[in-house]
């Protein structure tokens, strides 16, 4: 059946042989010339296809194009656009040689796993880069998102970065946190954005079904950024009641939520804060000896209630001296500094989410499970591709910004 499906293709693809006159604009200012008609073997769903079409050369650039291939997709490519997708999913699912043997088993395509990774990394790049255009669009107001409809009553932008191993030439002069001081890994910086209308018996929120959205980056805070403002406007955030941004307590995560959204709720992840009220008991635990449980218990409980000065002062009755006090000025500066957001009370009063979960389970499930494999080494390029696919897939069918096949006719 794949290979009678094969050759009515074939003869379909034929009938127009992509003939466009003598010449036609090479895309640069010029005119190419016709100069025959070539063939060119097309990998597709149904199989290998041979394609005659024309072929023209421009003097001028010194480079030839047809036209026929920009039509049907295939520009630069030797995969039809339907194949392509289905390498996409593979090579962002599995490994790229399990990728490879997945086509053949459950297609019947048959494509090494170079072939595979070549074409799934030039797809995710082209995705990356229209991504990256519709922020700066966005930003620069050439383009402006209409107000999702309905329109949901909050709205989260939850951000945390995770890291990626690398090759030793990506890392190559980065500080790390290993024995030699050297960087094995690249951080990409993850944002989450989903919405929440209700509350469960228990008066705590749910999140809407199928309402995430994924972006991710290994470029710098200052562009991830961007692309979290240009997300964050078009996912409504200037047009809900309640906008609120969840993080640990990186300070780039901060910086972003307040340069970017200054009018956002900032709240840190509870379970993050909690960490650290463990870490302090730890600190102390020469001194708090048998009371150690019960000053744990009492902490955390401010910390619940948000109560920040009863830690800190709870946390001073306790004289230091040298290191050890040291020690303890950093550990109570993450709570001084942050003492804003951890209001948890009143924000569970206000029916909102103080957790980071989504986030996390993001970093595990988009990027762990495909990009931190045992034995995996990436290249920057490389990681971003197969990245911004992952996310693309995890993200809602409206929001994901693949355009539909350019070789699909318009309706009537």
């Amino acid at each position: 059946m794949l290979q009678a499906g094969c050759g009515m293709l074939g003869r379909l693809l034929a009938a127009d042989p992509g003939y466009r006159g003598p010449r036609v604009p090479c895309g640069r200012g010029h005119e190419a010339e016709f100069i025959s008609c070539r063939g060119k073997v097309i990998d597709t769903v149904l199989g290998p296809v041979t394609l005659a079409r024309a072929w023209y050369h421009c003097a001028a650039c010194g480079h030839g194009l047809a036209p026929r291939d920009a039509e049907l997709g295939v520009a630069g490519a030797s995969l039809s656009p339907g194949l392509a997708a289905m390498t996409d999913k593979a090579a962002a699912a599995v490994p790229f040689a399990q990728a490879a043997g997945l086509l053949a088993g459950l297609a019947g395509v048959a494509l090494t796993a170079k072939r595979v990774e070549r074409a799934a990394e030039a797809s995710g790049a082209a995705q990356a880069a229209a991504v990256r255009d519709r922020a700066a669009a966005i930003t620069a107001r050439t383009l402006i998102p209409l107000p999702p409809e309905p329109l949901p009553d909050k709205l989260y932008a939850v951000i945390d970065g995770t890291g990626v191993p690398m090759t030793a030439k990506e890392t190559a002069g980065r500080a790390g946190k290993g024995e030699d001081g050297r960087a094995r890994t690249r951080e990409v910086k993850l944002a989450v954005f989903f919405t929440q209308n209700q509350l469960d018996g228990d008066g705590y929120p749910v999140r809407d079904p199928g309402s995430c959205s994924y972006i991710a980056t290994f470029e710098p805070a200052t562009t991830f950024g961007n692309l979290v403002k240009a997300e964050g406007t078009r996912r409504g955030a200037g047009h809900v009641r309640q906008f609120t941004i969840l993080g640990d307590g990186a300070a780039w995560i901060w910086n972003i939520a307040s340069s970017k959204f200054p009018e956002a709720t900032q709240i840190v992840d509870l379970f993050h804060a909690r960490e650290h009220v463990h870490d302090l008991a730890r600190k102390l635990e020469f001194m708090l000896l048998d009371r150690k449980e019960e000053w744990l218990a009492a902490r955390l409980q401010d910390l619940d209630y948000g109560y920040i000065d009863g830690i800190v002062a709870a946390t001073r009755e306790y004289p230091l001296e040298g290191v050890k006090k040291d020690e303890i000025d950093t550990a109570l500066g993450y709570f001084e500094h942050n003492a804003p957001r951890m209001r948890y009370h009143w924000f569970r009063q206000c029916g909102l989410f103080t957790g980071s979960g989504v986030v996390e389970a993001g970093c595990k499930t988009v990027i762990g499970q495909r990009l931190k494999l045992s034995g995996m080494h990436w290249t920057t390029a490389g990681a971003s591709a197969i990245t911004t696919l992952r996310c693309q897939q995890a993200t809602r069918p409206e929001d994901q910004i693949w355009p539909a096949s350019r070789n699909q006719a318009p309706a009537a």
